[in-house]
């Protein structure tokens, strides 16, 4: 098994995150340090992640969590903040974060120790769409909401068509609905900043078919047999 294939089956970081690890001189095969992408684990060979032996799980565990602003989407926190995981404590299993949210984002996050699953929802080829439900300062105009259909450019880069909606139109403030199949750095943001309208508060309620209901902010539940394996058949 590919290494890093390995390290994302262990519940320790997606295979696109394992890269890093390795190429950073993090992880160890029998007590030498592996840079090599291409490694393979031989069985019998003993893996460290920073120093920790790690082991694959045969148990997948498959996880959403409503998201409150305030908690980062990561496995730890350099800054000592609150992380995603915090909020999943009494999981047993070893999981990490599909993607990522951001600090002041709340909403819709997987959480898991699938690591094949994670790449392929996390890979650009896929076209999976995510819905948000987006407050911005200022009135939506028909032209504006135009174009971020027709996609915006973000800071040398053009986002691809979005579907937007608007909810409910105020003196001074939108209540939208976008959805996006990117997942560029605060793009939600970006994008309605470049049309003239800061966003206030932002949730994501799902990923493709999959929806964030009524969960409650901060709590999360294991994801059915038929939701995982739509996620697994995108």
């Amino acid at each position: 098994m590919r290494l890093n294939k390995y390290i994302a089956q262990a519940g320790i970081a997606s295979r696109r995150k394992a890269d890093e690890l390795i190429a950073c001189g993090n992880v160890k095969i029998n007590g030498e340090v592996v840079r090599e992408l291409g490694t393979d684990v031989k069985e019998g060979d003993a893996v460290e992640v920073n120093g920790r032996r790690i082991a694959v799980s045969e148990k997948k565990v498959y996880i959403l969590l409503n998201k409150p602003v305030g908690y980062v989407t990561t496995s730890a926190d350099e800054k000592d903040r609150a992380t995603v995981l915090d909020l999943v404590a009494d999981v047993p299993e070893r999981i990490f974060p599909v993607g990522r949210l951001d600090y002041n984002t709340s909403g819709l996050l997987i959480l898991t120790n699938d690591g094949d699953l994670a790449y392929r929802l996390t890979h650009p080829k896929h076209h999976i769409y995510k819905t948000y439900r987006v407050q911005a300062a200022g009135v939506l105009s028909n032209e504006r909401a135009a174009r971020l259909r027709r996609g915006v450019d973000i800071g040398g880069f053009v986002t691809s068509p979005a579907k937007v909606k608007v909810i409910k139109q105020g003196e001074r403030s939108v209540l939208a609905e976008i959805q996006i199949y990117e997942g560029k750095n605060r793009q939600v943001r970006k994008m309605f900043a470049a049309v003239g309208n800061k966003v206030t508060a932002l949730k994501r309620t799902a990923l493709g078919d999959i929806r964030l209901g009524r969960l409650m902010e901060g709590h999360y539940r294991k994801l059915t047999r038929e939701e995982i394996e739509y996620l697994k058949s995108l």
